[in-house]
């Protein structure tokens, strides 16, 4: 059989056959994708075009993410969420998944009928109602003889018995304790044979335990490395992998994760080992022994006596002798020469005709090799099509399935008047293998939804007569641009904020902070250039950070999204860290100076009397006086490249500290200082939840915005410098196109000025446009196939300056204690949001949603964003800028906060 691709020709497309397919070895370096005479790469994410998210297109349904999905074989959209980890039923005839963001914990498949059967969570949906809906990262456990399942979460598991149906019922609560403050985080679960014990993984103690399955008791209990995920038993030993690797010797460099101290990098702040550990069953005393392999290993598949490890974070799958515990090989999982970081292998499954196939998360594809014995080098065949990250996949027989973290991205179907970034789903896909060369065929389909483009990161040829442009077509060649400023905010949709500009595609009826909230923003819309196509990634601040700063959401914190107790803001934890390192650190290689405000910090200490109305106050005084701040605040982060670099000053997230604070602290150090090459900020107040209005907040975030701007674009750096303004998620509500597009703004004398740019764009695009104006070499294959923003920028600069527009919305709206300098007296646009007055026959209804509020984590040094429950955030939100008068949009009345569909949404423990 041979492969056939179309070729233009004359103006008539005609089918040229290929040459003969050759098989690749998959060893320890890059997997280059080889055919002989035909072409893979012929697209990249120019594609997109006006592409929407959620349009369906020839190239497949596109996605939030510079992604197209056109999956092989068939797709079952699960619409309760996502899911983290997923098992099949010992008979093959069920699929139990454990699911997040959707108020469902565990979801029963019936494969036979190939529909959902069963929903077990908090839910008023629930089929069976659970008292929690945390789940952990792997999981859930069937025994042997498929009789009961183990659900594994913060402290133990739920035990639920298996009817001959397949449904489960009766759940029974088996207990881990936390150890101090670390939680147990049960993981993986494995039986003995006869299903009388079981070996767990508890995930936040280091540790793996025995348990016994009738009585629940735990009888003994290994050390083991750090942050123990999956779990596997050969003959009389137990194989665990250990995602945090070795534990820290003397002299070691340490970042920490959930209390643990992890062997990491300094620069990139990233874990350098990952190991297995070995138990030995037969002698329980004996010192349990450690293999190393590769970086993040999670999943762990067995096959005789062979272990195969999925390596997720170092993009490889290492394979051990188990007769021997030693690595016999590993496996490359980077099909595409230009990037070898990123592709994250999360699960494995092998065929009995010798198949290897490993999901690959990021890519939104299998991976399959042809594999013959451990020490015989696998053989690289091809890549198929998946759904929105791909978690899991078994096999029986040449029948495949496959389970998708993110499925068809956030459509789930809602009675709302628009889309959320949670409306999250899920899908399971099942096909018959296909032959070696149809999957041949199939990977150039994979190549053009992720956009791999040969020639996609080129250097610099060394030509000092190459003319200077805004976005270079090299990295290293010269930019018109010098200074870039990234001004990260927090969760707003396009519709929020631009729904009322005409000129844009927007939704008036969404518009909460139109133009008399956000003056500044619609002014830098009409004079710079207004984007109505641009999508953030991450459904919350844990990825939407993790998006900005790394071009990533590591799976480690797509897996944790399911307890977030663990870890909710990898800025402290080493284990959401990629080995390539941040957008800052990369600017450093580069020999670019960085200086950041605010952005992946971590920690902030503030002294006594920093209340937002002093702080208000200050700020007015450092002003008026040129004087330095009377509260002086700490910031910083732990990740010592980044330290290096932060201005200690400017505070990290906190609702009660507005943002015209943080101004005055930029403002002095860059009139002291001026700006690095790379300058990175965190201005939250629209983030809201602080003492003033909803409005007061986002119009505080907005007067902020546009003094930076003002200062910048009047200053002697104004002609080389590039500003783009850019939400870290949108979550925060809803939206008429996608629940992740969201307002974006590139401010530049070269920036495409009065003009609508209705292409897709998304944050990736955007960070590979800073990357290739400073030089950044991409951090891994999606920033690297994401095609620069050049389309954004013009060759002929128009250097007029932006001039800051008085806010028209006060800023001490709501504030139930006035500051001592004043309230802000503007004349106010906005009816609702000039007045914190609410109707009488609400006032019950806007108590129970205060004493709500108190218990958010929204202000004070420990404040946590997204630690309140996104679907009641939203809801308070919209009621409040509203005066109380309008329900949420698609709903028929004004819901108190424990009546609001979706409330039972896991919420963060703290802050990304």
């Amino acid at each position: 059989m041979q492969v056939t691709r179309r070729r233009r020709r004359g103006g008539k497309k005609e089918l040229r056959r290929s040459r003969k397919l050759r098989f690749v070895t998959a060893g320890a370096t890059t997997v280059a994708l080889v055919a002989t005479g035909s072409g893979i790469g012929l697209a990249s994410t120019k594609q997109f075009g006006t592409d929407q998210v959620g349009q369906e297109t020839a190239n497949g349904l596109t996605i939030s993410s510079d992604q197209y999905l056109k999956p092989i074989g068939e797709r079952l959209v699960v619409p309760n969420g996502k899911i983290m980890s997923s098992t099949v039923s010992p008979d093959g005839g069920h699929l139990a998944a454990l699911t997040t963001d959707g108020g469902i914990a565990l979801t029963i498949v019936d494969l036979k009928s190939w529909k959902v059967q069963q929903l077990v969570g908090k839910d008023k949906k629930a089929d069976l109602q659970l008292p929690g809906n945390d789940v952990g990262q792997e999981g859930p456990s069937y025994s042997p003889d498929g009789k009961t399942l183990w659900l594994g979460q913060i402290d133990g598991y739920r035990k639920f018995d298996v009817k001959p149906d397949g449904t489960v019922a009766n759940p029974t609560w088996v207990a881990i304790p936390a150890d101090g403050d670390k939680h147990s985080l049960a993981a993986g679960a494995i039986f003995s044979p006869d299903g009388s014990t079981v070996y767990s993984a508890v995930n936040g103690q280091n540790r793996v335990v025995a348990i016994d399955a009738a009585s629940g008791q735990i009888k003994q209990s290994w050390t083991v490395g750090n942050a123990p995920r999956g779990l596997v038993r050969i003959g009389n030993r137990v194989y665990v992998g250990n995602e945090g690797g070795r534990a820290a010797k003397p002299g070691d460099t340490t970042i920490n994760s959930y209390g643990t101290d992890i062997v990491a990098d300094p620069k990139t702040g990233a874990a350098t080992t990952g190991t297995v550990s070995v138990i030995d069953l037969a002698n329980p005393a004996a010192p349990v022994k450690s293999i190393d392999v590769g970086l993040h290993p999670t999943a762990l598949r067995a096959k005789n006596n062979t272990l195969f490890v999925a390596n997720t974070g170092g993009d490889s799958v290492s394979v051990i002798d188990a007769q021997r515990d030693v690595v016999v090989q590993t496996i490359a999982t980077q099909p595409w020469p230009e990037a070898n970081v990123g592709y994250e292998p999360t699960d494995i499954a092998l065929t009995d005709d010798g198949h290897l196939l490993v999901t690959l998360g990021r890519a939104n594809a299998v991976a399959v090799y042809r594999y013959w014995f451990p020490q015989a080098p696998a053989a690289f065949i091809g890549l198929l099509p998946t759904d929105y990250f791909p978690s899991g996949i078994s096999a029986s027989g040449k029948n495949i399935l496959v389970a998708n973290t993110r499925g068809i991205d956030a459509r789930r179907p809602t009675t709302a008047a628009g889309h959320a970034t949670h409306d999250t789903t899920s899908s399971l896909q099942r096909f018959t293998l296909p032959t070696d060369w149809q999957t041949w065929a199939q990977t150039y389909q994979v190549f053009k939804q992720n956009g791999w483009t040969p020639g996609s990161v080129q250097k610099a040829n060394g030509n000092r007569n190459v003319k200077p442009v805004p976005v270079p077509q090299r990295l290293g060649d010269p930019s018109t641009i010098k200074h870039v400023f990234l001004l990260v905010k927090e969760n707003r949709t396009y519709d929020q904020l631009f729904g009322d500009m005409q000129k844009g595609n927007g939704n008036p009826a969404l518009a909460q902070f139109g133009q008399a909230v956000t003056p500044n923003q619609h002014a830098l819309a009409d004079q710079f250039g207004l984007y109505d196509n641009t999508y953030d990634i991450g459904t919350n601040s844990a990825e939407g950070h993790n998006w900005l700063m790394q071009a990533d959401n590591p799976e480690y914190t797509e897996s944790s999204a399911g307890e977030y107790k663990r870890s909710y803001d990898t800025e402290d934890d080493a284990l959401g860290h990629q080995r390539s390192g941040f957008l800052w650190s990369g600017a450093q290689a580069a020999g670019k100076s960085v200086r950041d405000f605010g952005e992946f910090h971590q920690f902030l200490t503030k002294p006594a009397g920093a209340s937002w109305q002093n702080l208000y106050c200050d700020s007015k005084n450092m002003a008026a006086t040129g004087e330095p701040t009377a509260y002086p605040l700490v910031s910083s982060s732990p990740i010592p490249s980044l330290n290096s670099v932060s201005v200690p000053g400017f505070p990290k997230f906190d609702t009660d500290v507005p943002d015209q604070y943080r101004y005055e602290i930029w403002k002095n150090d860059f009139e002291k200082n001026g700006p690095a090459d790379l300058n990175m900020f965190w201005l939250s107040s629209d983030h809201t939840g602080g003492p003033p209005s909803p409005a007061a907040q986002v119009a505080d975030n907005d007067l902020a915005v546009g003094k930076i701007v003002d200062k910048i674009s009047h200053s002697q750096y104004w002609k080389d410098s590039a500003i783009f303004v850019v939400e870290d998620d949108s979550q925060a509500g809803l939206d008429h196109v996608d629940g992740h597009r969201a307002p974006i703004q590139i401010i530049s004398p070269y920036a495409q000025h009065g003009a609508t740019d209705s292409r897709y764009y998304s944050q990736i695009t955007m960070i590979r446009t800073i990357e290739q104006i400073l030089g950044i070499h991409p951090m891994n294959q999606k920033d690297s196939a994401a095609t620069p923003m050049a389309t954004a920028f013009t060759q002929k600069p128009d250097t007029t300056p932006f001039t800051a527009v008085p806010n028209q919305t006060s800023l001490t709206a709501g504030l139930k204690t006035p500051p001592s300098c004043g309230t802000d007296n503007v004349p106010t646009a906005s009816t609702a949001a000039a007045s914190a007055a609410v109707p009488a026959d609400k006032q019950q209804l806007a108590q129970q949603w205060q004493q709500w509020q108190s218990q958010q984590k929204l202000t004070g040094p420990n404040a946590t964003a997204d630690y309140a429950n996104p679907a009641q955030m939203d809801h308070f939100t919209w009621y409040q800028v509203h005066g109380w008068n309008q329900p949420y949009p698609g709903e028929s009345k004004i819901f108190a906060p424990d009546q609001v569909p979706g409330a039972f949404i896991p919420s963060a423990e703290s802050d990304g």
